[in-house]
């Protein structure tokens, strides 16, 4: 009996060997998975501040909690299972929603740079698509459900990513993998996005403390340079989020296009980026990225300019008509919700 003891507990130890391993697999997948979408994190992260601009103090941890939660859920319960489905029936299908996805964000940011340079036609295109500026706790909705259509993009292209790290993998290995992945990454973000949309807050507790000595004098110039600092700094972050929809959405169009054949962008930019890095030498791979992601960005909002009209007299108008045969005429009377 101890000799059939003693071999049951070797096949626990090895099952336990085996499970180990494929547990020290499973966190290097989803590491390697996780760098690989930094890209998109870093856009993710400068894209969503913005949405908090506005808003009562009170208000912005709850938004951004919010957002959160909807990028849970994005990632989880709907991004995480189709992905496998399409992964494991439909994998040709992957590449044409990633490029809808893509179409969406350059149009999202060439809205805003038209916005900016250009009012008054921003104005024009908002008013042809019947877009009604909400107020108040509409508003505050309409800010949360924009940032998490925004998100679902970025949030598809991350979990693409990462699905491509594991392609050959088990399911269940992929299942875990990306729901590290998802889960891991919608902390990160927005526990960064949290501190940054309070630190003017944090800024004037600095500044009020009354410590003594020289401690405490550095403590409240550091907190008078936060709320100095703050306004600017979400302004240029805003910019940032904004640069980033064209590049992502630029980047993930160039990239579909290359898979369907027509790779001449692709091709050129990444030619072009080689050859300024080669003749720059220093950074010499910070520089082609640099330069790839430019071209990816100037190629966005060309293609998102493209898409306004065709926004504001096709989509729109047709969007309406479908609209009216719903009941209650569905969204009809309010126009086509286009983010903010």
């Amino acid at each position: 009996m101890s000799t059939g003891l003693i071999a049951l507990l070797d096949d626990v130890v090895s099952i336990a060997k085996v499970a180990a391993a494929s547990l020290d697999d499973v966190a290097g997948q989803a590491a390697k998975a996780g760098a690989k979408s930094a890209g998109v994190v870093i856009d993710d992260t400068a894209v969503t501040p913005r949405y908090v601009v506005g808003f009562a103090a009170a208000r912005e941890i709850p938004i951004v909690y919010k957002i959160a939660v909807g990028s849970l859920r994005n990632k989880v319960l709907v991004l995480l299972p189709v992905a496998l489905l399409l992964s494991k029936f439909a994998p040709w299908v992957i590449t044409p929603l990633l490029m809808l996805g893509g179409f969406y964000l350059c149009y999202e940011g060439a809205e805003k740079v038209l916005e900016v340079f250009l009012p008054h036609h921003a104005h024009k295109h908002e008013a042809k698509v019947g877009l009604v500026e909400p107020e108040g706790q509409a508003l505050e909705d309409k800010k949360v459900a924009s940032a998490i259509r925004t998100d679902f993009i970025l949030s598809a292209e991350i979990m693409a990513i990462a699905l491509s790290e594991v392609a050959d993998s088990p399911l269940l290995t992929q299942a875990i993998v990306l729901a590290i992945v998802g889960i891991g990454i919608t902390l990160a973000v927005y526990g960064v996005v949290a501190i940054i949309v309070k630190a003017d807050d944090m800024g004037v507790a600095l500044a009020a403390t009354q410590w003594e000595g020289p401690l405490g004098g550095a403590v409240r110039a550091l907190g008078r340079g936060l709320v100095v600092a703050m306004p600017g700094f979400l302004k240029l972050l805003a910019a940032v989020g904004t640069a980033a929809m064209v590049w992502v959405g630029g980047g993930i169009v160039i990239h579909g296009l290359a898979e369907f054949g027509a790779d001449g962008v692709e091709h050129a930019l990444h030619d072009f980026a080689v050859l300024v890095a080669h003749a720059v030498r220093a950074l010499e791979g910070f520089i082609e990225w640099l330069v790839f992601a430019t071209g990816a960005g100037v190629f966005g909002l060309v293609v998102g300019l493209l898409l306004i009209p065709v926004v504001g007299r096709v989509v729109a108008p047709t969007w309406s008509a479908l609209s009216a045969l719903l009941p209650a005429g569905g969204k009809g009377a309010q126009g086509v919700d286009h983010g903010d």
